[in-house]
């Protein structure tokens, strides 16, 4: 494997393997920054252009879904954001997330990861511990929506970062991903380039039984929580043409469209 501690990300590399994609996504790598989402939202702002990826070596202040912290060390993991204008209101992307998270999953697997798991609705796992996850924000706009896609990835954990995140996670090495970060990132934003504009015109519905087929928790008996409140318990029977979560609710099969998901412990 040639994924090194401190392998920083070459750009003539990236933008090589981003040519030869010919994804048409233009990439800036940055040495740090608060949140790749954020500095990206600000330019979305200002009027930056369609399909511009941001990367950075460092985020000090990036963030998960409902405001937690992403840790971000250098060189041990991938943290991106890409700016994709669609013609579309917000209303008509739901499910977005659970496509990015396929198409996450398809790169690294193009790449030598085996047996990647998604949790509903925007984690990657491997081993039942997680690999990576995604923050999709919008903006509306005259043209439409402005969705600021954000993905972070463990590429190479170290036993002291483990230790202090206070939940098991994995990284890229352990699931046989091969590649320099470079490579890694590009094949991210190309299968992103090819997923997004299918996704546009045909919603969630053809993703949905791939999207299954990496389920993690399908069959489980989980509870659904928001805001340290559990809402739901029962076990998960699959998702929606929406990218909504079903679960079976004292019998009955119910859809949820947020919250955060937990195993029910034995």
């Amino acid at each position: 494997m040639r994924i090194e501690p401190l392998d920083r990300i070459d750009h003539e590399v990236l933008a090589r393997c981003l040519e030869i994609s010919g994804s048409g996504i233009q990439a800036e790598v940055i040495d740090q920054c608060g949140s790749t989402n954020e500095l990206l939202l600000e330019r979305a702002r200002a009027g930056a252009p369609h399909a511009s990826a941001l990367v950075c070596e460092q985020q000090t202040a990036g963030k998960g879904r409902r405001g937690s912290a992403w840790i971000s060390a250098p060189g041990a993991s991938l943290t991106f954001s890409l700016l994709w204008r669609f013609g579309s209101v917000v209303s008509a992307l739901s499910g977005l997330s659970l496509a990015v998270a396929l198409a996450c999953t398809r790169a690294l697997e193009s790449q030598g990861a085996a047996q990647i798991k998604l949790k509903w609705p925007n984690d990657l796992l491997f081993d039942g511990r997680k690999l990576g996850g995604i923050l999709v924000e919008s903006l509306q706009d005259a043209g439409g929506t402005v969705a600021i896609i954000g993905i972070g990835l463990n590429v190479m954990v170290s036993p002291a970062l483990r230790n202090g995140v206070g939940h098991p996670v994995a990284d890229l090495r352990e699931a046989g991903a091969l590649g320099t970060r470079a490579e890694l990132l590009a094949a991210q934003l190309a299968q992103l380039a090819h997923l997004l504009p299918r996704f546009e015109k045909e919603g969630f519905t053809p993703l949905r039984e791939e999207w299954l087929a990496h389920h993690a928790w399908q069959g489980r008996t989980v509870r659904l929580s928001s805001g340290g409140r559990m809402h739901a318990e029962g076990e998960t029977v699959g998702v929606a043409e929406d990218g909504a979560l079903l679960m079976r609710v004292a019998g009955v099969i119910k859809r949820y469209y947020s919250g955060e998901l937990s195993l029910r412990q034995a």
